[in-house]
């Protein structure tokens, strides 16, 4: 019987033989790399799981050290109590002031829990700015002993 011949496909040939060179691989592996740092970059960790926050202790010792610290809470809560020296800029009116928010400076959030902390933060980090959001709030800030001017509500 005669044998069959059997026509051998070119499996070395394409965009397969392209991509099987480790100098291509090793190209492709540095441009994900590249998009996912321009990615993080650009939303200021956010994309990383990286949570710009630090707790009240940290906080602290940041205002202590003369940062600037803003409170995003609302006119009501702030005139019942809040950090000494800190103004009031409240969340919902924060876009439309920032221009009495340094640029040039690390700045720190607070609110009373630390939930509208993380919104006023990410609102400057969108606009350019270093922020940073304090867990726990005024609420844990007054717990821990920390200076305030007026009182919580009992």
């Amino acid at each position: 019987m005669p044998k069959k011949k059997t026509k051998r496909v070119n499996t070395n040939s394409g965009v397969s033989a392209y991509l099987r060179k480790p100098v291509v691989q090793l190209g492709l592996v540095a441009l994900v790399v590249l998009v996912v740092y321009l990615i993080a970059s650009a939303t200021g960790g956010a994309a990383t799981g990286v949570a710009r926050e630090i707790n009240v202790d940290e906080a602290y010792q940041e205002y202590q050290n003369g940062t600037f610290v803003v409170d995003v809470r609302t006119q009501e809560e702030w005139d019942e109590y809040h950090v000494p020296n800190v103004p009031l800029i409240p969340l919902d009116q924060l876009p439309d002031r920032l221009n009495e928010i340094p640029k040039d400076k690390e700045i720190l959030v607070i609110c009373r829990s630390g939930n509208r902390s993380q919104e006023g933060r990410d609102i400057l980090l969108s606009a350019g700015y270093q922020a940073t959001s304090v867990t726990g709030g005024i609420k844990e800030w007054y717990a821990k002993g920390y200076p305030i001017e007026g009182a919580p509500a009992q």
